[in-house]
């Protein structure tokens, strides 16, 4: 048996859903070769969660309530931290899928992956390769492959998705702040560049305009 197949890899599981960090809990409990450090159910417990056990890998759902994936993995990749993150996820589309890579993590799976493509994953990303499933693989490329749509100088920068994503969604300025753990002044400042690069005036035009050029999938 290989140094690596040998060698335990540690985690801990971040869901808001209690069933399925239970399911996965349970999962790799069983399996041999994993130990589950803890359990989170929101970015913002991820974070300290991360900082008190220093997983080998973090398995990270994205849209939880009380502080999304995207934005605990940004914080994770800024302050250095030594885990891996493998996004664990039932969305692909690319205001998901996108933000989640650029902002550092690992991998990128959806929940109807088998077990053992699921174990095979959490040890590749323990190890820092990428992992991504075939949906989310093929979605990149399409959009490796295509020229963007917005005209030089006025592409978004990842954070300024992220904020417009949100606000698609709904979401305030102090809920976009604590989501990605910035001030609302700052939120202000993203969305005066989004309005100014859009060419919108306001929300729903920013919105708008990002569903017309692809930016919001």
């Amino acid at each position: 048996m290989s140094e690596t197949a040998a060698r335990t890899v540690s985690l801990v599981v971040v869901d808001d859903h209690p069933v399925v960090r239970d399911g996965l809990r349970g999962m790799f409990t069983a399996a041999p070769g994993f130990e589950v450090l803890g359990e989170a159910a929101n970015g913002v417990d991820a974070l300290a969660l991360v900082e008190r056990c220093d997983p080998d890998v973090v398995l990270m759902d994205l849209r939880m309530p009380g502080g999304g994936g995207v934005a605990a993995i940004a914080e994770l990749t800024r302050r250095g931290a030594r885990s891996k993150v493998l996004v664990l996820t039932t969305y692909d589309t690319d205001s998901d899928t996108l933000p989640a890579i650029e902002a550092g993590a690992t991998g990128y799976l959806l929940k109807d992956a088998p077990r053992d493509e699921l174990f095979a994953a959490v040890r590749a990303a323990a190890d820092g390769r990428s992992v991504l499933s075939p949906a989310v693989a093929s979605r990149l490329m399409t959009r490796v492959r295509t020229p963007a749509a917005d005209p030089a100088g006025t592409a978004l920068s990842a954070r300024e998705r992220e904020v417009l994503v949100l606000v698609a969604r709904g979401t305030t300025n102090r809920e976009i702040a604590a989501e990605l753990f910035i001030s609302e002044a700052t939120v202000k400042t993203h969305l005066t560049h989004v309005f100014a690069k859009l060419g919108a005036k306001d929300r729903a035009a920013a919105v708008a305009v990002g569903y017309d050029r692809g930016i919001l999938g």
